[in-house]
């Protein structure tokens, strides 16, 4: 299934993961609002939203870039009327935008936990909130958490409690989503990278999973993935929330 005149709303698409799942999105022809913060070039980051919006349209795809705070429901609320006013509706929105900090209890400042749970939490409650009228009326719509699997093991949770608390309210929202719109044909998944396989799935059949990337490509048919290595020689180490009876797809080896 191409994704050929689908709007997808992509929050933090300025770069990273989420810009790499708005590319593959152009390359169909598909219409991009790039929802993120940066709007000049960062010192230590790459991309703004404008350079991702050049990226885009060179890809194959429409884009729309819209500076967005997350965290604030007036700044949500206005860029996704904003791409319903330029595309005429949305069929996908991405909750990428995500706040990181990989500390324990007692080095963890409460500016940067509120900031984490601000973004993480409320900003992907938000944002899909406000897309959800709009994703009602379209043929196939999906919403996409980059976040983990609900693992409620303490190993995931010691080493740094307010971040896997926060991402973890990420996946509560696809948990508790998928159920509450059912009805209404709306897909709520999570994964961290294979997007675009999720977005050619039937809404209506495939909704309320938490996915691990090399497994769900593997299931798709996808054997080589050397493809998806910054380094193919490198040693591959499991990622943060992976649960420990994931069994590697053949092909991929873990160190």
């Amino acid at each position: 299934m191409s994704l050929k005149g689908k709007t997808l709303f992509v929050t933090g698409a300025s770069r990273g993961i989420g810009l790499a799942i708005a590319l593959r999105a152009a390359r169909d022809g598909a219409n991009v609002v790039i929802a993120a913060k940066t709007a000049e070039a960062h010192p230590k980051l790459p991309g703004t939203i404008y350079s991702a919006a050049a990226e885009i349209e060179a890809a194959g795809g429409k884009a729309l870039p819209l500076i967005v705070d997350v965290r604030e429901e007036s700044s949500v609320y206005e860029a996704v009327e904003k791409a319903v006013a330029q595309f005429g509706g949305i069929d996908i929105c991405v909750n990428n935008a995500s706040a990181i900090s990989i500390t324990g209890t007692l080095s963890t400042e409460m500016k940067r936990y509120d900031l984490m749970h601000q973004v993480n939490g409320r900003g992907t409650f938000l944002t899909s909130k406000a897309c959800i009228p709009h994703l009602k009326k379209a043929e196939n719509p999906h919403v996409l958490m980059l976040s983990p699997p609900l693992d409620m093991k303490p190993r995931w949770f010691a080493p740094h409690v307010a971040y896997s608390m926060a991402k973890y309210n990420m996946s509560l929202c696809v948990l508790g989503m998928a159920q509450e719109f059912a009805s209404d044909g709306i897909a709520f998944n999570a994964l961290a990278d294979a997007a675009h396989a999720i977005f050619e799935k039937p809404s209506r059949g495939f909704s309320g999973n938490f996915l691990i990337d090399d497994s769900f490509l593997y299931e798709q048919g996808v054997t080589d993935f050397t493809p998806y290595a910054v380094d193919p020689t490198a040693t591959l180490m499991p990622d943060f929330f992976v649960p420990e009876d994931s069994v590697p797809p053949p092909g991929v080896k873990i160190g």
